[in-house]
């Protein structure tokens, strides 16, 4: 898997500075480890992956499966992720389930880790892997206590020191941790998203004749599965930077425009909102996925908000308020937008005429999806590629795909129409 150095997004460059162990020797001889929450907690265990120091957002994720898919996800840029599931490792990892180019966590925080991996699709074991890629984590400690934690204190800043790093006090370990960048204010998307644009083709996944159509699919922290989920019915993907312009849009000649997922705080991605405003002013089908979902509610004109702990993890109920159906999600946010609940309101950027909040958390009630009413655009705030996760969401691609092909049929007939009225 390649391999790509982000000093900003991750601590990794830091681990590998101070890893005094051979990989091999740190593999089967853990040392102590200590992790250290902002507010002083600290759990000890031992170490897992690289040594040395990780600094970042702790977060907690609660899949029971799908760990792979969880570290390469490039939303979780800057955090340590605390796995609930005790057991990790179990079936080892491949070169087939990554989500992206490299892995992406600043850090690993696990109860059980397996000391070998069994699966007939193991390529090597997840501890060599977190090796590899210079990502330091704790082993040996009590998830379900820091997991409570989170929930009752809110997320955090965190650290885990490992190797020689964990021979520091414990007032510099909390220093060094205090001292840290927080999650509010990060500019991320920029930094996990490609340099170069690509294309994912429909005949490459299993369709049989010509594309039904084509979109320009902004990366911010896409994950794999998601162009192939579009290719899979007919759809080519045109994957292009997350500082593309409207010119670069327009170069594809899309049938429609798609956001994707992504790390860091929405208030800052103010490109993004420029852009897709000039998207929407041109009445190109939108459709965005997590972050897309947010930036859709700012250029709407609706404001975001942190949340207390977010949503990670592949078992998040939601309710799908036109069908009346709930869903089974896979989610990752620490953001949600902040819009009116009940019914259709106008937009704050009135050209985009009226809103109504689509889906909704069954948990806390957070927006989980906006529907315009006048304009040809929706979003929702999971992960409907689900990979890895349950595939109740996946309806939401034929949507999109549907909503390309109306926008398509009534531009044909409006053009139609003119041209009997000229002759008229």
């Amino acid at each position: 898997m390649p391999r790509v150095e982000s000093k900003t997004v991750t601590e990794t460059a830091t681990a590998k500075a101070e890893t005094a162990a051979p990989a091999a020797l740190s593999a089967t001889v853990p040392t102590p480890a200590v992790f250290v929450l902002e507010d002083g907690r600290m759990f000890r265990g031992t170490s897992y992956g690289a040594q040395g120091t990780a600094l970042g957002e702790a977060v907690f994720a609660t899949g029971m499966t799908g760990y792979q898919e969880t570290i390469t996800d490039p939303s979780y840029a800057r955090q340590l992720v605390v796995q609930t599931a005790p057991h990790i490792g179990n079936t080892g990892v491949n070169s087939e389930d990554a989500e992206s180019r490299r892995i992406w966590v600043a850090g690993y925080i696990v109860r059980d880790a397996a000391r070998r991996p069994s699966n007939w699709r193991s390529e090597r074991s997840l501890d060599e892997e977190l090796i590899e890629q210079g990502i330091v984590g704790i082993q040996g400690v009590d998830t379900r206590a820091i997991t409570r934690h989170l929930r009752e204190h809110k997320t955090m800043r965190a650290g885990i020191f490992s190797g020689a790093a964990a021979k520091a006090t414990d007032k510099e370990l909390l220093d060094a941790v205090l001292a840290s960048a927080p999650m509010e204010g990060a500019r991320l998307a920029e930094e996990v998203s490609v340099s170069e644009a690509y294309v994912v083709d429909p005949q490459d996944h299993g369709w049989d004749g010509e594309p039904r159509f084509s979109i320009a699919a902004i990366d911010l922290g896409i994950k794999a599965m998601t162009p192939i989920r579009f290719a899979e019915r007919g759809v080519r993907v045109h994957v292009l930077p997350a500082t593309s312009t409207l010119a670069d849009v327009k170069a594809v000649n899309p049938d429609g425009f798609f956001m994707s997922n992504g790390p860091g705080d929405p208030a800052t991605a103010d490109v993004q909102v420029k852009l897709l405003r000039s998207v929407l002013d041109e009445k190109l089908p939108y459709f965005g996925i997590c972050f897309g979902n947010q930036i859709l509610g700012r250029a709407l004109g609706f404001g975001t908000y942190k949340l207390r702990y977010g949503h990670r993890g592949i078992n998040q109920p939601v309710l799908d308020r036109r069908t009346g159906k709930v869903e089974i999600t896979s989610q990752n946010h620490g953001f949600a937008v902040d819009a009116p609940l009940d019914g259709a309101t106008q937009a704050p950027e009135k050209r985009y005429g009226r809103v109504e909040v689509s889906h909704i958390s069954l948990n806390d009630d957070v927006v989980e999806g906006l529907a315009c009413l006048d304009i040809p655009a929706f979003s929702v705030q999971y992960h409907p590629e689900a990979a890895a996760g349950p595939h109740d969401a996946d309806y939401l691609f034929d949507r999109f795909i549907d909503l390309m092909a109306d926008t398509k049929s009534a531009g044909t007939k409006n053009t139609t129409d003119s041209k009997t009225e000229d002759k008229k």
